[in-house]
């Protein structure tokens, strides 16, 4: 059983992304992660990630940890590998004081923020994700493919920038003639929203980026993993 969660201490909410080589998506991860601070003052916010750079997450795990009790709040869209395996093997460093939340995607927070990067746009659609090797991430995309056709009401194609066939330009292909949008699929610009230019589109959306839903969405995982924690 893990020590009682003060009142008065919350516990440290480690926004914990990916990682990118892209000074622009680092500065716009960042961003969301200034924007949850501005959204609760008092509360810990501190920055990790589970790949291509520091702070890593079990370093930021193993040093909360030492005196302080933390949750995880993944910010990336799907629940693969880095969720279920990377995320979960740094939370079990916490020796009980850490839980980690559930991936911001796929769900209607998120299905929201596509349709408004991509407006009055009519024609075909093609979501772009990262991809995956990982059936779980898959499962995710197809899922959040799906909501997203819901609220267009009209078909919506998958398109993927690595370990997943088709390839963005090939879907985009596939799914002409006619005006064809990519929606992304990503959080932040980085190597792989650069990709997106060259598919062939007619038009293609902005990644989600610091979006005050996506915000509150952080917050909300934090609350709902939290009564876990002080549960366990």
């Amino acid at each position: 059983m893990s020590p009682a969660v003060s009142a008065a201490e919350p516990p440290v909410l480690v926004a914990c992304s990916h990682g990118t080589r892209s000074a622009t998506g680092r500065s716009v991860v960042d961003g969301l992660r200034a924007a949850v601070r501005a959204a609760r003052p008092g509360l810990e916010v501190e920055a990790a990630q589970v790949d291509v750079h520091g702070p890593f997450l079990a370093d930021v795990v193993d040093r909360v940890c030492a005196d302080r009790d933390a949750v995880v709040v993944p910010l990336l869209l799907s629940s693969g590998y880095h969720v279920h395996v990377d995320i979960a093997e740094a939370v079990a460093r916490g020796g009980g004081r850490a839980v980690a939340a559930p991936a911001l995607g796929p769900g209607e927070v998120v299905t929201d923020v596509l349709l408004e990067r991509l407006g009055r746009f009519e024609g075909r659609v093609v979501l772009a994700a990262a991809g995956s090797s990982d059936a779980r991430a898959q499962a995710d995309v197809a899922e959040a493919a799906r909501l997203l056709a819901e609220r267009l009401g009209a078909p919506v194609t998958s398109g993927f920038l690595s370990a997943q066939e088709p390839s963005v330009a090939d879907a985009v292909a596939a799914a002409g003639p006619g005006p064809v949008a990519v929606v992304s699929y990503l959080l932040a610009p980085g190597v792989f929203s650069e990709r997106l230019a060259r598919a062939g589109a007619t038009v293609v959306t902005e990644p989600l980026g610091v979006h005050p839903a996506l915000v509150d969405l952080v917050l909300e995982r934090y609350d709902a993993a939290l009564t876990t924690l002080r549960g366990s």
